[in-house]
């Protein structure tokens, strides 16, 4: 699995990502191919490198070459849909928009179709949520993961006027991440780099474990009081398979409609989690319980562990970190008899090993009415099928 990292010692805007990504590999000329699929008008885009103390990093200054104009989410979405760019970068793009709508109508008090963007309407912020949504996806990125974010104070001049730091549609934003507070009177994360993260990170905590392929900085347009260098560092790597660093949450549970288990376990699998289970145990009092155990990445803690407060009885949390070793794995295709069947390839010390995978088997047992142990015997004698 290809992950990626941004690292927000700065903070975060949409041309420091994109910027970041073009540092990181992206290819300059399909970037600018692919900008050139919207009908925006004409704008100038340019892409440089400077240096900020003393590291090399990727700039990028987009301007319109006519007046702006105010556009309201329906506008941009149709730009979006008669555009010829990718299915998935046209879904993932106005998904974004639809965050931001979504923060700006809340501020506000208005319904989001009434919501008329100001700056995060203009052509450079739709040419940033375009770039770094076909950047991400043109290298590979399956995975995002973010550094918790800086938070500044001060103020900033915008078309509603002065309003505080951060601007009200980033706290509305980035309810429910981690941040921390700076003393900087200045703007280090902006709406659309908070409404990036949040529609297309997976999570946000700690760098994850990985194994690095590549780093890209990208260069802000302000220069920081304190003197630190205004930059993203967006790290990407792939998943690393064995030696890992893992938290664990636990919880034990007296009250719980256990009922209600296999609907936790899907949410929790699809927010991040390794592994799921209930145990069951005999609590104080002589009555009987369930002891809930969640195994995931650290980046994923976070919003597991609001999920499991939300979703059970549970009023409290215990957890810690373990170092965990895996084997590395592979989805492979067996044929047998009944034509080619899933199954998972594990390489043991002692060579690999095929896995017959569950459901795969089921399907074929009930379909062709024979034991799903003589499934799994036809999968594991079965010869994989070669690429």
């Amino acid at each position: 699995m290809k992950i990626a990292y941004t690292d927000c010692f700065s903070g975060i805007s949409g041309d420091m990502f994109l910027a970041a990504l073009l540092d990181a590999g992206l290819d300059e000329n399909l970037l600018r191919l692919e900008l050139e699929k919207l009908d925006i008008g004409p704008f100038d885009l340019s892409i440089t490198t400077t240096r900020l103390s003393g590291i090399k990093a990727a700039k990028v200054e987009i301007s319109a070459r006519a007046d702006q104009q105010f556009r309201n989410l329906a506008t941009i979405l149709d730009i979006l849909q008669t555009s010829d760019l990718e299915p998935i970068i046209i879904d993932k793009a106005g998904t974004v928009f639809q965050t931001l709508a979504r923060a700006e109508a809340k501020v506000h008090g208005l319904p989001v179709d009434t919501i008329h963007f100001h700056e995060v309407g203009a052509i450079d912020t739709i040419l940033d949520v375009v770039g770094v949504t076909f950047g991400l996806h043109h290298l590979g990125i399956e995975r995002l993961i973010s550094s918790p974010l800086p938070w500044g104070h001060g103020f900033v001049e915008c078309a509603h006027g002065r309003l505080p730091l951060p601007a009200p549609a980033v706290c509305e934003l980035l309810t429910g991440v981690p941040v921390y507070a700076v003393d900087m009177a200045q703007e280090l994360v902006t709406p659309t780099g908070a409404a990036l993260l949040t529609t297309l990170s997976q999570g946000f905590g700690p760098l994850p474990d990985m194994t690095i392929d590549a780093t890209g900085y990208g260069a802000g347009s302000q220069t920081l009081a304190n003197g630190q260098p205004n930059l993203l560092r967006l790290i990407i790597g792939h998943k690393t398979e064995q030696s890992q660093t893992v938290e664990i949450i636990e919880t034990h549970l007296d009250d719980w409609n256990s009922e209600g288990f296999p609907y936790l376990c899907e949410l929790l699998f699809k927010q991040g989690a390794l592994d799921v289970s209930l145990t069951p145990m005999i609590m104080k009092k002589g009555r009987p319980g369930q002891q809930l155990r969640v195994i995931c990445h650290q980046a994923h803690g976070l919003q597991l562990k609001q999920t499991i407060l939300s979703e059970t009885t549970a009023i409290g949390l215990r957890f810690r970190t373990e170092a965990r070793l895996t084997l590395e794995r592979e989805q492979v295709t067996v044929n047998t008899q009944w034509g080619k069947v899933a199954a998972k390839k594990v390489q043991t010390p002692a060579g690999p090993v095929i896995y017959p995978e569950y459901e795969a088997c089921r399907e074929i047992a009930e379909s062709v009415h024979v034991p799903l142990q003589q499934v799994y015997r036809a999968v594991v004698q079965g010869k994989e099928e070669k690429e």
